[in-house]
């Protein structure tokens, strides 16, 4: 793949979706239906079931009538591979949620890391000089650039297998951080804020949630569909701020609204506050 300046080839599709296994629980086309609503668009926004091995054959089956696609779970890795392009916080992790389909091919975009950075400012996390992050994967590579754009110099990644961590560490080392990996039953050092990138159902022990709530600092679970989880009742108990995943939920897919109307993630969309607020609204309900 090759990173080209911005430009967009053709694009005249009005047909988005989210992809990913599962799928049923996401939120994603609440908060998209909301926002073109508000922009006045006439696009269409579904879910679909589309595991890793069937990813290639779905995305070739696509027509000129699809503009792009939101990637959740485990597509992440696979939409990279596809993309012709990639932004840069999409080749900082290795992993594509967002692609936009012109006539060149799908560019790839990473908005998790941006949703992480507005939902921590957002929770009033901002100048800190140490951080956690619970679990290796996709996730929680984002969650390291995220960190990395905050300034936060020295980063603990905790994970079963600490050997998991290996290309955390050689990512964070490669942009200037100091990263160190460690096991789930510690011992844990105190940190400014946490990040936990862990499943709902991640099985700890009451012992290592102690030992990480007593020592994290704030605290943001990406985790939204089953909360409030064990480790943010901990942090919750001690008078910690503990924010869930939706607010990071929401910042990216604001992000996604961009790529999708302008090609730009951090480019703001004409009457943005309206749209974000008609986004929230959705989110919770109202």
């Amino acid at each position: 793949m090759v990173q080209r300046a911005p430009g967009l080839g053709m694009l005249s599709g009005s047909r988005l979706a989210v992809w990913g296994d599962p799928i049923s629980h996401s939120r994603s086309p609440l908060l998209h239906a909301a926002a073109y609503e508000v922009l006045g668009v006439a696009w269409t926004y579904d879910r679909r079931r589309v595991d890793e091995a069937g990813f290639g054959a779905a995305l070739s089956s696509l027509d000129s009538s699809w503009r792009g696609l939101s990637l959740t779970m485990p597509l992440k890795s696979a939409g990279f591979r596809a993309a012709v392009e990639v932004d840069a916080r999409a080749r900082a992790t290795g992993a594509v949620n967002t692609l936009l389909l012109d006539d060149r091919g799908p560019r790839g975009y990473n908005t998790d890391v941006g949703g992480i950075v507005a939902a921590l400012g957002e929770a009033g996390v901002g100048a800190v000089r140490s951080a956690r992050i619970l679990g290796a994967g996709a996730t929680a590579t984002s969650a390291l650039v995220a960190l990395s754009e905050m300034g936060i110099a020295s980063v603990e990644i905790v994970a079963r297998r600490p050997d998991a961590a290996n290309e955390l560490v050689s990512r964070g080392t490669a942009m200037g951080m100091r990263v160190s990996a460690r096991p789930l039953d510690g011992p844990h050092g105190p940190v400014d804020v946490t990040v936990a990138t862990l499943p709902g159902d991640a099985a700890l022990s009451s012992a290592v949630v102690s030992s990480l709530a007593d020592s994290g600092g704030a605290f943001m679970d990406v985790v939204y569909g089953t909360w409030p989880t064990p480790l943010s009742t901990a942090w919750s108990e001690r008078g910690l701020t503990a924010v869930s995943g939706l607010p990071m939920l929401l910042h990216q897919a604001l992000r996604q609204v961009r790529v999708f109307v302008g090609g730009a993630q951090d480019e703001p969309l004409h009457d943005e506050a309206r749209v974000l607020a008609a986004m929230r609204r959705a989110l919770v309900g109202e």
